[in-house]
């Protein structure tokens, strides 16, 4: 058994980080619904429009380089230790630039750009978090990159927890003291947790590095010369992604800024449309994204997985990675949609007290197998070099939703933004999939992919009706609870299925 781990770093990696993600999304639940019990779904708003400039920022001083650490390393081990610090020195100095920047030009950031003044005095704690994500960053990349994962999924447990804590106890020192609890409190929580995040991190790298990972194959150089031989190749590799990623962020905040004012523009006030937006982006889409943990961790070890067996000219190992990742995109999506649109209604009143967000998560239930699908194909397109595709097809899929948001959300509120969603995720999986069709003769099943999860979850679903009108033991223990328990007998019943349909079709493969 032990032997079976090592040799499939793949699963082990997404067994463990899907483990933290689940944990994490579980305190994060908690967290979510104390923040719109305390800030309210306006206060949501306004700091879900303060994100996208953090979200610029970390594209371009984290997100880049850290995929850039790792997929280097993956391909070069023995220069591990100098890319890791090659890396971290460029991070760390744009991001130190990038957050004084934003503390200098807060103001302006706020009336122009995010077009709401209550934001000033959110950004520069977002700024000073800025630096301690790209060390955080950095760290994560050199461990991906060896497909030790161990510490960034430490780390992600270490973050959520510190955060959580924090919020907690400085929420109840205001209440106490009789002061209001208002939105600055989430936005010192994010820097608190970005802060205990890079310290862990960093405790973790200096005590516990891969050993295997730090046998250099050339000999010790002063760092002036490993940093010349290094950047060039990391930041060609890094530049592309970094563009991409700022594009990207950029219409995205676009998007979050324009969406408010497309709501005005509908008829609501402005109270109105912030509360609008933030129920969708704190309540609704946070529990859609829930289940994607295991595809967001899958996504993260894909990456250095194809570059190192397309460095190794493996190319039936691409093909299996990808057929794989497919297959259980499929699987989770699917399962995903009968949840949403059966225990949508009671998990927005249940939890948020909202019946919208309930609306919401019914309508992006069928939002689920597209976004699997473009997350895991759109690493692997980015492990083979095609990172210029990625950013290609991206764009179009943002275009798109955007277009909805400024034509059709003055006409039909909010439900255009929900039907823009769908359309741009159900292109970008198809043309992810269509780049990959291309780049590797991997398999396709849809009966297989497609039709068999369908018809097991429905046949789930007529055993979960069946069952629970016999008798249902979770009645009377709180909605939540009881809707809670209610979904994990149903993916249970799924999964069952599901691995009893996978074993039946092993002794006919045989023969």
């Amino acid at each position: 058994m032990t032997d079976f781990f090592k040799k499939h770093t793949l699963i082990t990696g997404t067994l463990l980080l899907t483990a933290t993600g689940l944990s994490t999304r579980v305190l994060g639940f908690f967290y979510r619904i104390f923040l719109s019990r305390t800030i309210g779904a306006e206060g949501l708003g306004i700091y879900n429009m303060v994100h996208p400039v953090y979200g610029i920022c970390f594209a371009l001083c984290a997100g880049s380089i850290q995929t850039a650490i790792s997929r280097f390393v993956a391909a070069n081990v023995q220069k591990s230790r100098q890319i890791f610090r090659t890396g971290l020195v460029i991070s760390l100095s744009l991001g130190l630039g990038l957050a004084a920047l934003i503390i200098r030009f807060a103001v302006p950031l706020a009336h122009y750009v995010l077009m709401e003044d209550r934001c000033a005095s959110l950004l520069p704690f977002m700024a000073v978090s800025v630096p301690f994500s790209a060390i955080h960053a950095c760290v994560n990349g050199y461990y991906y990159g060896v497909q030790k994962t161990r510490v960034p999924a430490a780390s992600q447990i270490a973050e959520q927890t510190v955060r959580i804590a924090a919020v907690f106890l400085i929420a109840d020192i205001l209440t106490e003291s009789g002061r209001s609890v208002t939105v600055e409190l989430a936005v010192i929580g994010h820097l608190i947790g970005e802060l205990a995040a890079c310290l862990f991190s960093v405790f973790c790298f200096c005590l516990f590095t891969p050993k295997d990972s730090g046998k250099e194959a050339v000999p010790t150089r002063s760092f002036a010369s490993s940093f010349r031989e290094t950047a060039s190749p990391l930041m060609a590799l890094a530049l592309p992604l970094m563009g991409n990623r700022l594009v990207l962020n950029l219409l995205s905040s676009a998007e979050a800024i324009w969406i408010p004012g497309s709501l005005s523009a509908y008829g609501l006030s402005s109270t109105e449309a912030l509360s609008i937006y933030g129920v969708l982006t704190g309540m609704a889409m946070p529990f859609i994204l829930f289940p994607s943990a295991l595809i967001n961790s899958m996504a993260v070890l894909l990456l250095p997985t194809v570059a190192e067996a397309q460095a190794g000219g493996n190319d039936t190992r691409i093909a299996q990675t990808i057929s794989m990742s497919l297959r259980y995109s499929l699987y989770m999506g699917i399962l995903c949609i009968g949840i949403f649109t059966l225990f949508g209604a009671e998990l927005g009143i249940g939890v948020f007290k909202d019946s919208s967000a309930g609306l919401f998560m019914q309508i992006l239930a069928w939002l689920c197998p597209f976004l699997y699908l473009a997350t895991t194909m759109g690493s692997i397109l980015n492990g083979l070099g095609k990172t210029t595709t990625t950013f290609i097809q991206n764009i179009a899929a943002l275009l798109l939703r955007l277009a909805f948001v400024l034509f059709g959300i003055p006409r039909f509120g909010i439900m255009a933004y929900l039907w823009g969603m769908l359309a741009s995720e159900l292109l970008l999986a198809f043309l992810h999939l269509a780049s990959l069709k291309h780049l590797a003769d991997f398999s396709w099943n849809a009966t297989e992919m497609i039709v068999k999860p369908a018809v097991l979850l429905i046949i789930s679903i007529g055993v979960y009706y069946a069952f629970f009108s016999v008798w249902d033991g979770f009645d009377g223990m709180g909605l939540f609870v009881s809707t809670a328990l209610h979904i994990i007998v149903l993916s249970l019943c799924y999964g069952i299925l599901l691995m009893v349909f996978h074993l039946a079709k092993r002794p006919f493969a045989k023969r």
